[in-house]
């Protein structure tokens, strides 16, 4: 009787550890070449348009970018919109609580962006810092400076990484998702071919939309990127001349001794 009872627990944790082992997934983020890698990349001010148009038509009907001044939008190295057009857009397309009127109003360029919508959905203004992709926190440091962490990377995964399998779980609905940790995800596909319409005639495909939202999120979460970069290359460029001035001062300096002969 307890060699029976011995075979059939060996039996059901074989079969419970196989079952675990096959839903173990290993996400797969994609390796895409964005304009603003790297120590003298920039971002595509025409990309960082489209990548705004995709985030209010799509994206802010769930998600918010609370911490991202509307007012930004105007800023040389961002989207870089005119002034009339950044008031028309916060206008138009958001409204925020006003606590002198005790009423909602137009949202103007002073405002932030709302945040989320949904309890559930995270607010995607630091998205792009905070979920590092195939480098990760834990990569060189040079690499990173060359390559970035992977955060813009990881979200055009996520959004081009549905493959159409569903599930029901507890009442819950998960979409097939190859980019997602877990490789099922409760956020229903947001992106289908075509679903917006680019003035300048640019790839609506999913993969095109992704990318560019992807890259207009890195730009939320590091709006002074190029200021930084290009800081950090005047800096090299001084410190380099100045090691080579010291270092021709030094000889000059030193020259009429180590020419003395001893003895």
């Amino acid at each position: 009787m307890f060699k029976k009872l011995s075979i059939a627990a060996v039996a059901a944790l074989t079969l419970s550890t196989g079952g675990a082992m096959a839903e173990v997934v290993t996400a797969y983020t994609e390796d895409i070449d964005f304009s603003f890698e790297g120590p003298f990349g920039k971002f595509d001010q025409n990309q960082l348009q489209r990548g705004l148009q995709v985030y209010t038509e799509v994206c802010s009907a769930c998600h918010g970018l609370q911490y991202v001044p509307l007012r930004t939008l105007g800023d040389e190295g961002g989207p870089h919109l005119p002034a009339d057009q950044v008031r028309a857009y916060a206008e138009q397309n958001f409204e925020v609580f006003d606590p002198e009127l005790d009423d909602f109003r137009a949202a103007k360029p002073t405002d932030l962006f709302p945040g989320s919508n949904l309890e559930s959905a995270p607010d995607l203004s630091l998205m792009a810092k905070a979920r590092a992709g195939f480098r990760g926190p834990y990569g060189s440091g040079m690499n990173q400076l060359f390559k970035g962490m992977g955060g813009p990377e990881y979200i055009y995964s996520i959004l081009a990484g549905y493959t159409g399998e569903e599930k029901e779980e507890v009442g819950t609905l998960f979409y097939r998702n190859t980019a997602f940790p877990s490789g099922w995800i409760a956020m229903a596909p947001p992106l289908s071919d075509e679903l917006v319409e680019f003035a300048d005639g640019s790839s609506n495909s999913v993969s095109g939309m992704a990318e560019d939202v992807s890259a207009f999120l890195m730009w939320a979460a590091e709006p002074k990127m190029m200021a930084r970069k290009q800081a950090g290359l005047t800096g090299v460029i001084f410190l380099t001349v100045l090691s080579v001035l010291l270092y021709l001062t030094n000889k000059r300096i030193w020259a009429p001794i180590k020419g003395k002969k001893v003895g």
